[in-house]
Parts: C-alpha cells; structure tokens; sequence
C-alpha cells in the first residue's frame, strides 16, 4: 500500500491531511502542521461573494507561503455564477493547488445562504454546481461533504457520485450528518460506502484523533487518506506522530512540555507576521490554551494569556512557566531521592 496518492496532477507525498478549520486554518497554522509533515494542508473556508467584492480579509486569507505547498484552498457559496467566479479568482491568481469546495459546514449563516450542508439534500445540485466549476478552472477541484442533512437524508453515495461525474479529482468525506454538528460517533461505515462506489481518491474525516485511530480509518474503510482536525489544535505532532506510525508502525512518544511551549511562541510570531502583533495576541489566547492542554498547572498561565496584549507579554508568560515546570520537576526529583 504506496503512501503517495495523487489528486488530478498533484502528487501527495503521504496519507495525511490537515483538515480545513474556519478560524484556524489560516498560512500560520497550516505552515506549522506543514512541517511536522502533512502531505496536503487546506485553508479555512472562504465566501465566493466576499472574495467577488474584494473584501479584506477575505483577500488577505488568499495568502499562501509556498513552503506549504501542496495545498488545497476552500471556498463556499450558493449560487453557481459567484462560485464560479471565485473559483476562477483562486485558479489564476493563487498559488495554491487545489480548489475545494465547502458542503459541508453545519453552521446556519452558511446554510442560510444556500452553501455548506445545505447541498446535501441536492444531489442534482451538486452535479451542476461542481461541473460548472470543473469546466471553468485549470487547478483540481475537490469537495468536502458530510454523510448527509440527517439519520433520514444521508445521500452520500449518491453525492459523492454525482461530484465524482461532475469532474471532481478528490472527496473527503466527514463521517458525520449536519444535525450531529461535531457531536456523537462518526460513521465510518458510510464512509466506506462512498470509496466503493466511486474512482477518484477519498478522504476520509471524523474521529481520527490517534495514530492508531488514522490506521483503523485507513484499514477499515480503505480511503486513500485521513484528515485530521480538531485533534491537531495546539498539537501539530499528531500530524508527525501518525505519519511515522503508518509508514514504520513504531508510535513515537508525546512532547514534552518544553516543545510544546517553544512551537506555541513559534505559532504566534508567525500570526504575528500574518496579521500584525495585535489581532495575532488576541487569536493566540485560544491556541495557547490548546498548546497548554494536559500541562500540570496550566490555568494561572492561560489566564495570563487571556490578558496580554503584546508579544513581548506572551513570551515573558511562557518562558516563566518554562521555568516553573523545570523547578517543579527538579524538586520532585530531589524528593524521591
């Protein structure tokens, strides 16, 4: 089983991939995961319309470093001219790799304006809509999609197969309906539906928060490759750790405390340099309680986080902990001597 698969004509050098976070996923996170080694990165979804208008931060979201390449950009929309659009924007005037098209966020400002989960009640929909941006771009065309509305709607090989025949290179695939939002089990079952009943690569999304959960997904429902999410917030050595698991079958160790800090101010300089010191402070506060989680008397540090307003701040807060955590494992050291 070769770890390199390919969407259209982009080679993917593993079977790993960093999934698209609204909020999240933006060139600082995604660069980090890139080097604990996720073969494919996906940027936070972006609106068709707010990208047609010129909006600017919709524009400054288009921002790709090539040392994330390859990578797949997400855009999400209602109607099929702007989504056209967009997607003829992103294939001419972005470096990135990949066009993905969202089908799948849950959340109801997307589905009230006819994006999102909202196709998945429509496989004629989904048809029309990937084959109009299939025929308008250059780039592969990829969709990510959930198993359908809910228990009583899931239409996901009937969707998938209708992407699959509109043109689209790739389908990931979260194991989830849109009523589950991220709650409850994913169903690989279905996802293993959908990889036998269609040719082009599959993806396969929900619960994969371990190597040996990424291994069970790959085995039991014989995608091409993972995604993984949610499980890599303030923890991009998931990505590294499942990577060398499926390709050696050794599990390498979680990082320590020191590591985990040292990537976390590694992060911030990089929002840092994305959206300028004081924006990149304030969205820290959330990856910093992430980075921090499982670390013994975290929450004074956290707290402290919540209040810094500058770089300088954060860094004196994490070195000061770095510090503590040394003493403290110095003197339990002494008292079991």
């Amino acid at each position: 089983m070769t770890d390199i698969f390919k969407i259209g004509d982009v080679e993917i050098s593993n079977r790993v991939v960093l999934a698209p976070m609204a909020g999240v996923s933006n060139a600082a996170f995604r660069l980090t995961v890139k080097e604990f080694g996720a073969g494919l990165v996906c940027a936070e979804m972006i609106s068709d319309k707010a990208l047609l208008a010129g909006n600017e931060r919709t524009m400054k979201m288009l921002y790709i470093d090539e040392n994330e390449r390859p990578m797949s950009l997400q855009i999400f929309g209602g109607e099929k001219d702007t989504l056209v659009e967009a997607a003829k924007y992103v294939d001419q005037n972005t470096n990135a790799d990949i066009i993905d098209i969202n089908m799948g966020c849950p959340v109801s400002k997307i589905i009230r304006c006819e994006a999102g989960a909202r196709w998945l009640l429509d496989p004629e929909k989904i048809y029309e809509m990937v084959k109009a941006v299939t025929g308008s771009v250059s780039k592969p065309v990829t969709v990510k999609m959930r198993t359908g509305w809910d228990d009583d709607h899931i239409y996901a090989v009937e969707n998938a197969r209708m992407a699959e025949r509109a043109g689209a290179a790739a389908i990931s695939m979260h194991g989830r309906t849109r009523v589950q939002m991220y709650e409850g089990e994913a169903d690989w079952k279905i996802i293993r539906q959908v990889k036998e009943a269609v040719d082009i690569p599959v993806i396969g999304n929900g619960d994969v928060s371990s190597p040996e959960l990424a291994r069970a997904m790959l085995e039991e429902t014989g995608v091409d490759a993972v995604m993984i999410g949610r499980a890599a917030l303030g923890n991009p050595w998931i990505i590294y750790r499942t990577v060398h698991y499926l390709e050696t079958g050794e599990l390498i160790d979680e990082p320590d405390y020191e590591s985990k800090i040292e990537v976390m101010k590694l992060h911030m300089d990089r929002l840092i340099h994305l959206k300028g010191e004081k924006i990149a402070v304030m969205e820290m506060r959330k990856h910093a309680s992430w980075y921090l989680k499982g670390i013994k008397g975290n929450g004074h540090v956290r707290k402290a986080i919540n209040q810094a307003m500058t770089r300088e701040e954060v860094i004196r807060i994490a070195d000061d902990f770095i510090v503590e955590l040394k003493e403290r494992q110095e003197e339990s050291a002494v008292q079991k001597n």
